[in-house]
């Protein structure tokens, strides 16, 4: 039987494709204080952002509490948890690439996409770390596993040198990009130590590799165990932006914007 839903908006062009709502920042009577991650980061993320005069409220796409009736159209009621809806919803779309950088195995849309030929895993993780999910690894189409205390060089090389190879091996319609900053130094769950300069590089790299390809991008900022991610998230954003990847003049931005060419025509 068909579902309605109501979360389907026009967003007119004075709207920034940021999707925020106060309601994500999470408080239960202090408690949230015990938690080592931080529940209110999303505002402060945009608290960030209203400083430096980059956004204001009449900006921002404010998310939609979704009713039985919406979940009803993405998710089956024994909760498949899964992209489907981008493939019968979404016009034009039928291959989506997942590009998973949060430190830890993306077990949970693995599962859910294990044997879907219509989308591609690419999943950089710390090996040692949990969840260690062997089985949802079969649905891994490019595993980087990385060691304890991986630092910037070598991480942006394997994720770059990855990407390039992901993205030819499988054309996406669009990219779910998955933008955990728990790779950050110092976070000790995430048990890597990427600087504050190399999660900015990262993202960077990311929306300059895809954005060449003029294919959408969809960012989540996921992980990150420590209070100064929201700052770190917030300066991406901005550099973003002042790169021409987001925002209104985004569309046009390709390969040419970079010093040199991002995808070149042979990967060794």
């Amino acid at each position: 039987m068909p579902h309605t839903t109501q979360l389907y908006q026009h967003v007119p062009e004075t709207r920034w494709p940021i999707v925020y709502s106060p309601r994500y920042n999470i408080t239960f009577m202090g408690l949230e204080k015990l938690h080592p991650f931080d529940a209110g980061k999303w505002g402060k993320v945009i608290s960030f952002l209203k400083e430096e005069k980059l956004i204001s409220d009449s900006m921002l796409v404010e998310a939609r509490e979704a009713s039985d009736e919406d979940l009803l159209v993405v998710h089956t009621r024994r909760y498949l948890n899964e992209l489907k809806f981008l493939f019968e919803r979404v016009e034009g779309i039928s291959r989506a690439t997942i590009v998973d950088l949060d430190a830890h195995q993306g077990n949970g849309h693995e599962r859910d996409f294990m044997g879907d030929k219509r989308v591609y895993i690419m999943d950089v993780y710390n090996r040692h770390i949990y969840p260690g999910d062997r089985f949802a690894k079969q649905a891994i189409r490019r595993k980087v596993e990385l060691e304890w205390a991986t630092e910037d060089d070598e991480y942006l090389m394997k994720v770059e040198r990855n990407l390039e190879k992901a993205l030819r091996e499988h054309q996406p319609d669009v990219v779910v990009y998955n933008a955990g900053t728990d790779v950050l130094e110092g976070d000790r769950l995430g048990g890597l130590s990427i600087s504050p300069q190399g999660i900015v590089r990262r993202d960077e790299l990311v929306f300059r590799m895809v954005r060449s390809l003029q294919v959408p991008i969809l960012m989540v900022t996921s992980g990150g165990y420590q209070k100064r991610t929201a700052r770190i998230i917030a300066d991406s954003i901005l550099n973003l932006y002042g790169l021409g990847l987001i925002g209104p003049e985004s569309a046009s931005v390709s390969a040419q914007n970079s010093d040199s060419p991002l995808l070149p025509p042979e990967v060794p």
